[in-house]
């Protein structure tokens, strides 16, 4: 049924004063209204979900899917997610009361992880799994793999590639050193140990021990080293560094001799030298060495009592057998009553083993003509060799003196009244011995005590 209706409407105004008439018509438009029907099936077009179900009551039954009044539920395939209306309805004029569609379904993207990466079968797409992997020398923590699940979200938490292998490091072979001739150590060197790594190129590299072209001491020294990756996993390794010294059997010095050694006495390179005791003199050789075969260079020395011939008839025939042998101190005295040559006596007995040590030989030179005598300790000179030698060094006979001669024969300190083994040890020591006999002496210094 149709209906139609047509109205016109005339309005007219007067403007009071302006003398301006306004003339306005309405008309309205036919007005029609679609005959609802309650019974056709295809009212409205069948509706479809691509990727999703369409679920429809009707309120004539499950045969009216398309009815008027008809209700549909939309609903999305696993993996999709709907986008627009959950609920429709078939309306009056013949259109469903809204769309929808279904998206495939998606979860966010996967962040990347430090050292590794990952790969996916599809992508970010539901279902789709992404496997990670790590770079060389890390290894994987947590689950290797994520899946996109059905709601949008990925399987368990992201893995973290850590660095768990520790680096590597060799060290170079132990080594036996033997010292160096005359000294107790070694100079040792060897090339540092470098080390490696899968994941870090600079690495940390310890030494714990001796540095290496240093001088090492007789012995077993261990030697470590230990490096540390940026991940702080350790290596280490160590090697042993053995000082060996080389010895000769121990040195004895022969009867009435004693010995002074360099360096350890008796180690590769040291030097024993022959010192014979006052009143003997050395035949031989006056040093040995230690050698590299641990056997003592040349043939032992051995010491014999001075043979000193007394009964020469001049004087340089009995200092010619002092020359660059022994010093002479020349004691001379009135009589052997001389209170100063008795007090001179005394103190020179008391300084006989420091004289031997220094190589002094004492002559006494005692009297006057006829009784005058001359002696070296118990042997008597004869009276030409005595006036030999107050001639040639000017000895008098009236008044207490000495005259100190050196190894040349040389007049070297005269002294006019006693003198203490202190005051002439001290000229002796600092005017009559050279460098090498002052270290030998001090040496010996406790031998006379």
């Amino acid at each position: 049924m149709r209906l139609s209706r047509s109205v016109a409407v005339f309005i007219l105004f007067f403007t009071a004063g302006s003398g301006t008439t306004v003339y306005e018509n309405e008309f309205t438009e036919e007005d029609t209204t679609p005959q609802l029907d309650y019974t056709n099936p295809y009212w409205c077009h069948p509706p479809g979900l691509t990727n999703g179900e369409v679920t429809c009551h009707s309120p004539r039954g499950r045969a009216y899917r398309s009815t008027l009044g008809t209700r549909c539920q939309m609903s999305c395939d696993r993996g999709y997610k709907l986008l627009g209306r959950r609920s429709i309805m078939c309306l009056a004029n013949r259109r469903w009361s809204g769309t929808a569609y279904c998206r495939k379904m998606r979860c966010h993207m996967l962040p990347l992880i430090y050292h590794g990466r990952y790969t996916c079968t599809q992508g970010f797409m539901v279902d789709s799994r992404c496997d990670f992997t790590c770079d060389t020398g890390y290894r994987i923590e947590g689950e290797p793999s994520r899946i996109c699940q059905h709601r949008g979200s990925w399987s368990g938490v992201q893995p973290v590639c850590s660095d768990t292998d520790p680096p590597k490091i060799k060290c170079p072979p132990s080594r036996l050193k033997v010292a160096e001739p005359g000294k107790l150590t070694a100079k040792v060197t060897w090339d540092p140990p470098t080390a490696t790594d899968t994941a870090h190129k600079s690495l940390d590299v310890i030494l714990v021990g001796q540095e290496p072209g240093t001088d090492f001491k007789e012995g077993l020294h261990i030697i470590r080293y230990k490096v540390f990756d940026q991940a702080r996993n350790r290596a280490a390794c160590k090697f042993i560094v053995r000082v060996e010294v080389r010895r000769c059997p121990e040195l004895f010095p022969p009867l009435h001799s004693y010995l002074s050694c360099s360096s350890d006495g008796n180690n590769y390179g040291a030097t024993c030298e022959y010192h014979c005791e006052g009143g003997y003199e050395r035949r031989g050789v006056s040093s040995r060495v230690c050698q590299f075969n641990r056997s003592w260079g040349g043939d032992p020395a051995e010491c014999v009592s001075i043979e000193i011939k007394a009964d020469v008839k001049t004087a340089p025939a009995l200092l010619d057998q002092f020359y660059e042998k022994r010093r002479l101190l020349i004691v001379s005295a009135p009589n052997m009553s001389d209170p100063d040559y008795q007090l001179q006596n005394i103190m020179t007995q008391k300084a006989d083993c420091g004289l031997a040590l220094r190589h002094v030989t004492v002559i006494e030179l005692l009297g006057s003509p006829p009784r005058e005598t001359g002696r070296i300790k118990e042997s008597l000179l004869q009276p030409q060799v005595i006036e030999g030698l107050r001639q040639a060094f000017r000895i008098s006979r009236s008044y207490f003196s000495m005259v100190l001669l050196d190894e040349l024969g040389l007049d070297r300190e005269r002294f006019i009244s006693p003198v203490g083994s202190d005051e002439l040890f001290s000229y002796i020591d600092s005017f009559l011995l050279d460098e090498e006999e002052r270290e030998k002496l001090e040496l010996r210094s406790d031998f006379c005590d």
